[in-house]
């Protein structure tokens, strides 16, 4: 068995914290996305054809040829002309039944399991906001039609991107037209192959996590921290320290006196942390940090140091940046409404009560910051002391 992943996009709506990393090498608490993907397919695969496109060279470097007994071929997508364009890449690599999955979304084992056992099958979500996804349509267990977005769906079943397909999907590929989008879609391949194949339609019945914004990475995050069901301390823990709930400490990790710890909370390899940290619940700080600040409902990535009284709510902080002293990520509406952002130049309704600042690599914040909600600083910028940023810095 051979799965195909999808991983040759530039993920624009993650920015800013795509700007220098496909999607799929995004860290989830310890692991890349990819890698996550991998190890679900583990034991149900022998070889994984990765599509890779934007910034190529970074995920053939860290996946390598083989990822435990999976062999890694590379395919690439040199134009990004849409996911059926992709797919038909990996036409020569593949035979008969195989997996087509998508490289920057969280997939289980148990679904994927689920789905391999039809000829070929779609994998759907029940969601709260289908007009965000495209849509399936499904009758007695089979599939009938894929809808893309709309602003009235009739129904909440999202589609995945998770598919198991055969040979004959690439003859239909070659007849396709391009979408309204102006790009060729495997779902319009699928919504003909249905015409004439039984296509099996399965639901997610362990977990999907979509990755499109960025406050999706920090959900992400927080969903696999959940998922951790006991503590465990690696690291040195100095005297008046104060760790509640599962807590993960990282190897050469030290916890300086004065810190509290309240979780779930994950702390990778080689942090300090304090003296004198608030660290609140789901807040997940990767390899290498140095903070003392509160920190509660965030991401902060390797090498970020923030320490100085600063405050860091709902928030993802990219790799090696440096949070100036006082600064604050504000976080909450005086209105108490959901928090609106700007995505590729729209306004998109964020759906939280509460959303930080999303701050990509290399950023420097001068003292006494003042962030406004959902705002985003994109890699190797910064401010001023004492500045309030109102709009994103790009």
């Amino acid at each position: 068995m051979k799965a195909v992943i999808m991983a040759a996009g530039k993920g624009v709506r993650c920015y800013p914290l795509t700007v220098t990393r496909p999607k799929p090498l995004l860290k989830i608490v310890d692991k890349t996305l990819l890698e996550h993907n991998l190890e679900q397919l583990k034991g149900l695969v022998d070889e994984a054809i990765i599509i890779v496109g934007y910034k190529k060279e970074m995920i053939m470097s860290k996946i390598k040829k083989r990822y435990y007994k999976i062999k890694i071929t590379y395919v690439e997508q040199k134009e990004q002309l849409g996911t059926g364009n992709a797919l038909m890449q990996a036409e020569k690599f593949v035979k008969d039944k195989f997996i087509v999955m998508g490289g920057d979304d969280l997939f289980s084992k148990v679904d994927i399991k689920n789905c391999l056992r039809h000829k070929y099958c779609v994998l759907g979500k029940d969601v709260d906001d289908p007009e965000r996804f495209g849509i399936i349509y499904c009758k007695g267990g089979f599939f009938k039609e894929i809808i893309e977005k709309s602003e009235k769906p009739k129904s909440n079943l999202a589609n995945t991107g998770l598919y198991i397909l055969g040979n004959k999907i690439f003859d239909i590929l070659k007849k396709i037209k391009k979408t309204s989008r102006g790009e060729y879609e495997i779902p319009s391949a699928i919504n003909e192959l249905a015409k004439k194949e039984k296509v099996s339609c399965e639901k997610v019945r362990d977990y999907w996590i979509p990755i499109t914004y960025p406050w999706n990475y920090l959900e992400a995050n927080v969903f696999m921290l959940g998922r951790m069901r006991k503590r465990q301390i690696h690291g040195k823990i100095e005297p008046n320290v104060t760790i509640k709930g599962n807590v993960f400490v990282g190897e050469g990790t030290l916890i300086k006196s004065g810190t509290y710890i309240e979780g779930p909370v994950y702390i990778g390899n080689d942090c300090e942390i304090g003296p004198n940290a608030f660290i609140r619940k789901d807040t997940i700080i990767m390899d290498m940090v140095r903070t003392r600040a509160e920190v509660v409902d965030s991401v902060l990535m390797d090498s970020v140091t923030a320490k100085h009284n600063c405050y860091i709510g709902h928030s993802v902080i990219g790799e090696n940046a440096n949070i100036g002293a006082g600064t604050i990520t504000a976080d909450y509406r005086h209105d108490a409404k959901d928090n609106i952002t700007i995505v590729n130049g729209k306004k998109i309704d964020s759906k939280r009560r509460k959303l930080g600042a999303f701050i990509g690599d290399n950023v420097n914040t001068g003292i006494g910051t003042l962030i406004y909600p959902g705002r985003k600083i994109w890699p190797g910028l910064g401010t001023l002391p004492g500045e309030v940023v109102t709009k994103d810095i790009i």
